[in-house]
């Protein structure tokens, strides 16, 4: 069955998807639902079927195969590129090979179908010179167990008879959808093959065929691996290794995050991710974990995202903190010169520039792994591939020798110019990218819109809240856990504020920007205050404020690669207005907050600025809780119009709303103002009582 297509090329929505596509995308989806069978953004799958030429109107055999970049587990018919058979295959009779294979992805483009959907990636020439309709390419760990072991010819063997084929070793490209498809064509009883330090490619008839055959060799490398694999494959426990008790566990973990995300971000600012996962913690409490980890990953989805090897930390898990920091900071530098050292063995005049010496993965014994990346997910991603590294190490070593692909092959992959041109094509990041937030007060008004507008400027955002399901409410407005997360605080509380800042450093590896926002106030003359009332007020903003600061500071100076706190004070730090002692007294402690640790924590690369708004109703927390009421009743007009009063009375008749404020804290930290500290900005429409002298 033909598809429908414009004049444009692109398919007929009205005609609907073509019928071996929505197959295609539902076998896809399956096989990508289960991280054992393929990595996030890692496989491929493809079918190929009659459609209509979008001149001629004639039936052409076309290709559907996941592009560049996507992920199969999450594939939509955007993510597709189309390509003509007849076009690609023709590609063969002029390939002038291995040696100029690179030149064949440039060639693709001159095959594709109408507007051709998806850029077409590396894996095109394995699925479109392969004679069969339907082909998977999938990282299992299995498969790879096998595909990355000593002897993994003759496992393969062993495993599958002559069912399931062994490839040896090649990189990825037009040579390797030769060599594959010339074995599929030699061997009509095969079903698919092991890709030697690599994969696993299964083809079948039928989208149903397909899928199965590729289910099968994963379920029999798994059997296999389980029937004659040694109990004990990373060796016996090291004494002192164990995992800590997980309260301890995360403890340590989140006093070290920040020193270690400031370590990964020498070159590059990266965000962090922590992971305890079982299989992490018992291979870091064996005997042969130093050995096996120095040999690195071997898929190039997996090191591509991984690097070459992780960086260990050589303590046992009960190791101090300080102890542990002091060690980090050695094997850091080691690192750094043992990757420079790794570039300049295999780098020629044509490699690109070195991208970063800094590690993606780095593993402490008895606490876990730390995982980094220009955002959340992009690290998360990258623990995950570890993790499959893990399992991957442990299936090969259970039944003979890990024996990843060599470190030059390695290198070739990471510092590809094909490689280099796919990150060129990714979009210029947002101001805030890689840059951590928490925002007190961050569950309503002024602080959800802070919120909100660094979250859409590409920060990771912490929204700490008293109330924890606003804090919740707000978070998930922004996005789902990579991009914020919620947690519950009373910035009167230091151990509170500690434990906020322990969940940062887990969530996202530390911060790097802090906005002390949470406040309250009540309004009453100086004979009505009550010590209550100036004890509250100011221990929420005067001693709050305070409080998160210390934690932050504390938290940037390990981090070391400075950062901006920023306050939200008021305009009453500067103009005095009536029945406002307690509230006014205290923003102008405020106030001088932000000189003074200017002046403190400048030397740290730490800037402090603030923020003086005029009243902010719509919207408020402050005014919506009684505060709005009394304010009318001072100025003498109804609540409901206390917002068009404070506009009048400013030189530029408007009223002040959250965005604004949220507006001048990314002025404030965005870039352009980057040698500006000490500073208060108004955002009050112009208010001459409180201009600042």
């Amino acid at each position: 069955m033909a598809v429908n297509v414009t004049h444009e090329g692109k398919p007929n929505r009205a005609m609907g998807t073509h019928p071996e596509v929505t197959a295609l995308l539902g076998r896809s989806h399956r096989i990508g639902a289960d991280r054992r069978n393929t990595n996030f953004g890692g496989g491929n799958v493809s079918v190929k079927a009659s459609g209509d030429d979008p001149v001629t109107g004639k039936p052409v055999e076309l290709m559907w195969v996941k592009g560049s970049g996507g992920d199969i587990g999450t594939l939509t018919e955007a993510g597709l590129a189309v390509l003509r058979l007849d076009r690609l295959r023709a590609l063969v009779d002029v390939y002038p090979g291995v040696e100029r294979e690179d030149e064949m992805v440039a060639a693709f483009d001159f095959c594709l179908h109408g507007k051709g959907g998806a850029a077409p990636s590396i894996d095109t020439a394995m699925h479109g010179l392969v004679d069969v309709a339907h082909v998977d390419h999938l990282h299992p760990d299995a498969g790879i167990a096998l595909a990355t072991a000593a002897d993994g010819e003759e496992l393969t063997r062993r495993c599958f008879g002559d069912r399931v084929l062994w490839v040896p070793w090649r990189r990825p490209g037009f040579q390797l959808g030769l060599d594959i498809a010339t074995l599929a064509k030699e061997n009509p009883q095969a079903i698919g093959v092991i890709l030697g330090g690599h994969g696993i490619t299964a083809w079948g008839a039928t989208s149903e065929e397909c899928e199965a055959r590729s289910l099968e060799i994963i379920a029999t490398a798994e059997r296999f691996l389980a029937e004659h694999g040694r109990p004990e494959p990373f060796g016996p426990v090291l004494p002192g290794y164990e995992a800590l008790p997980a309260d301890r566990r995360r403890a340590k973990a989140a006093a070290l995050a920040s020193v270690i995300r400031g370590l990964a971000s020498t070159d590059v600012r990266q965000v962090g991710h922590f992971s305890d996962d079982e299989a992490v913690l018992d291979f870091l409490a064996r005997a042969e974990h130093p050995r096996l980890a120095a040999l690195g990953t071997s898929c190039p989805d997996h090191f591509l995202r991984t690097k070459v090897r992780p960086l260990v930390l050589d303590l046992p898990a009960d190791a101090p903190v300080d102890e542990a920091v002091a060690r980090l900071r050695e094997l850091h530098d080691a690192y750094r010169r043992d990757y420079q050292a790794y570039y300049d063995r295999y780098a020629t005049a044509d490699s690109p520039a070195i991208r970063g010496a800094d590690p993606a993965i780095v593993l402490v014994p008895g606490v876990g792994m730390f995982s980094f990346g220009k955002d959340k997910q992009t690290a998360r991603v990258a623990a995950e591939y570890y993790l499959n590294a893990v399992n991957v190490m442990r299936g090969a070593e259970a039944v003979s020798t890990y024996a990843p692909i060599d470190e030059s092959e390695k290198f070739r992959i990471e510092y590809w110019l094909l490689e280099e041109a796919k990150l060129r094509r990714l979009p210029a990041p947002k101001p805030l990218a890689g840059r951590v937030a928490l925002v007190t007060g961050g569950g309503s008004g002024i602080g959800a819109a802070i919120a909100r507008r660094l979250g859409a400027e590409g920060a990771a955002v912490v929204v700490a809240d008293r109330d924890a399901t606003a804090a919740a409410t707000v978070a998930a407005e922004i996005g789902n856990a990579d991009r914020a997360v919620p947690v519950t605080v009373d910035v009167t509380d230091s151990a509170a504020i500690d434990a906020a800042f322990a969940e940062a450093a887990l969530a996202f590896g530390g911060v790097d920007l802090i906005v002390n926002n949470a406040g309250l106030s009540v309004s009453k003359s100086l004979l009505e205050t009550t010590e209550a009332d100036w004890d509250l007020q100011h221990d929420v903003m005067a001693k709050g404020s305070f409080l998160v600061s210390r934690a932050a500071a504390k938290l940037l100076i390990d981090q070391g690669t400075g950062g901006d706190i920023v306050y939200i004070v008021s305009k009453n730090a500067v103009f005095a207005g009536p029945n406002n002692v307690a509230y006014g007294s205290a923003k102008a402690d405020q106030a001088h907050q932000v000189r003074l640790l200017a002046a403190e924590l400048g030397p740290y690369g730490i800037r402090v600025n603030g923020v003086n708004p005029d009243g902010v109703v719509r919207g408020s927390g402050i005014f919506a809780g009684g505060w709005g009421a009394k304010r009318a009743a001072v100025y003498g007009v109804p609540e409901e119009e206390l917002g068009a009063y404070y506009a009048q009375r400013t030189l530029l008749k408007r009223e002040v709303l959250p965005e604004h404020v949220a507006n001048a804290v990314f002025a404030l930290t965005g870039g352009d103002l980057s040698h500006t500290t000490g500073l208060h900005v108004p955002v009050d429409a112009g208010v001459a009582a409180a201009f600042l002298r």
